[in-house]
């Protein structure tokens, strides 16, 4: 008996979902793609050696510290390791002597400097306001505008209330 042989069946690839898998990564790819802007500018163009470059004037830190009394009031204000008192007349020496810090009224190093105030945890908040008002500037002597000395404020970390 004679076998009678079938010829092989084509090997053809079906490409389509091929295709439909490439097509597939590529949308997602480009969906899930963020374009990151450069991190710096390396070009750095330096002045020529010599050429008396203009030194950088540096800006003085400005610590103001608020020491509470007992009761909440205020013991003593300092700016920086001086004594400035502890009465009405204390936030307008201390509102003077930023002025003499930063040279004049509206300038731009008012932009520049920074005050820090650091009060104690019983203090009363009023005397913060206070602080915050002599240290940002004063009213016109119109009473209309406010003349800005300081415009950047912060604040020491708190520290642990000794009361808890």
């Amino acid at each position: 008996m004679k076998i009678k042989q079938q010829e092989p069946a084509s090997l053809q690839q079906q490409t389509t979902p091929l295709i439909d898998v490439t097509f597939q990564l590529l949308t997602f790819f480009m969906f899930t793609l963020k374009i990151v802007g450069p991190e710096g500018d390396f070009n750095i163009n330096m002045p020529p050696p010599g050429a008396g470059a203009a030194k950088s004037e540096v800006l003085p830190d400005i610590k103001v510290r608020l020491v509470a009394a007992a009761d909440g009031g205020l013991a003593s204000l300092r700016l920086g390791e001086r004594q400035l008192g502890n009465g009405p007349g204390a936030f307008q020496t201390l509102n003077n002597e930023i002025l003499k810090l930063i040279g004049r009224e509206n300038s731009a190093r008012s932009k520049e400097i920074e005050v820090e105030i650091d009060a104690d945890y019983q203090l009363n908040f009023d005397f913060v306001v206070k602080a915050i008002g002599a240290c940002t500037g004063r009213m016109s002597p119109d009473g209309k505008t406010i003349i800005r000395y300081v415009e950047k404020i912060k604040f020491a970390p708190p520290k642990q209330n000794p009361d808890a």
